[in-house]
């Protein structure tokens, strides 16, 4: 079991790095991010992809959660604090009470990554993903169905965003990802990975259940809205989901979530 340090403070230099988290959130932390509530910080703790570096608990949540705290890596201290004073340091009323800094896994190239997967791997491609909930619904569902990796362009927004990593209740933690740099052609990089790409469209040539997986495969998903680029459709193959009535709107992540159903079923 870890030292406990209480916080009396809510400016100890100590825990600088949990002060005014949403200010924080919108101008980065280098390499650093912040887990919040009880299951994402449970899943940080466990996953060798992450190092956890510290905790701040709320004072009621200390003994409740004492067997994860024995489980803490050397090194990684546990700060306490009353209800308002954590409040205070993180700007809102922080109800669930655990929140924990993890610094991100060295991240490597398109290629590398790729490179470096099964020869029967699935993949998920985002484009211009901006909504933090569509991404961490997305890894949700990626973790859920085993993708290998999601490799997302610079358009997208970061999936170790604090909402992100909660919505995805983790699933963002435990995914391999890259973000391409800008300009980084992500159907060329599928290809030169071996790599066939599939893309969703409403317009798509091939229903989804008419749709066979690749042996290596690439699924790209784009904004709701816009899309996929039109340049991206006509270098892969196109997929739909027909819907009721013509209706042809369904939020990203859901479409994620009946995608990779169908790619990972057996048979």
């Amino acid at each position: 079991m870890p030292e406990i340090i209480p916080i009396i403070d809510p400016d100890d230099p100590r825990i600088a790095a949990y002060r005014a988290v949403k200010e924080r959130d919108l101008v980065g932390r280098e390499g650093l991010f912040i887990a919040e509530g009880e299951v994402v910080v449970r899943v940080l703790a466990r996953t060798p992809r992450h190092q956890m570096l510290s905790l701040l608990l709320a004072e009621r949540q200390v003994v409740r959660l004492s067997d994860l705290l024995a489980g803490l890596p050397d090194g990684a201290p546990v700060y306490q604090a009353a209800q308002s004073v954590m409040d205070q340091i993180v700007g809102f009323p922080i109800h669930r009470g655990i929140l924990g800094l993890g610094r991100r896994s060295g991240l490597t190239d398109g290629a590398a990554l790729l490179s470096g997967l099964q020869p029967d791997a699935l993949v998920v491609g985002l484009s211009g993903l901006s909504n933090h909930d569509n991404v961490g619904g997305i890894f949700r569902n990626a973790a859920a169905f085993g993708v290998d990796a999601v490799v997302l362009d610079s358009d997208c927004c970061d999936p170790l965003y604090r909402k992100a990593i909660r919505v995805s209740v983790g699933g963002g933690l435990l995914v391999p990802f890259v973000q391409l740099a800008p300009g980084v052609d992500m159907v060329e990089l599928f290809a030169a990975q071996g790599f066939e790409t599939l893309s969703l469209s409403p317009s798509g040539q091939v229903e989804l259940a008419d749709c066979p997986r690749p042996k290596r495969c690439a699924v790209l998903f784009g904004a709701e809205g816009p899309g996929l680029a039109a340049s991206v459709l006509a270098r892969t193959q196109t997929v739909r989901l027909t819907m009721a009535g013509g209706f042809d709107s369904l939020n990203v992540a859901t479409t994620s979530g009946i995608v990779l159903h169908h790619l990972t079923r057996k048979g």
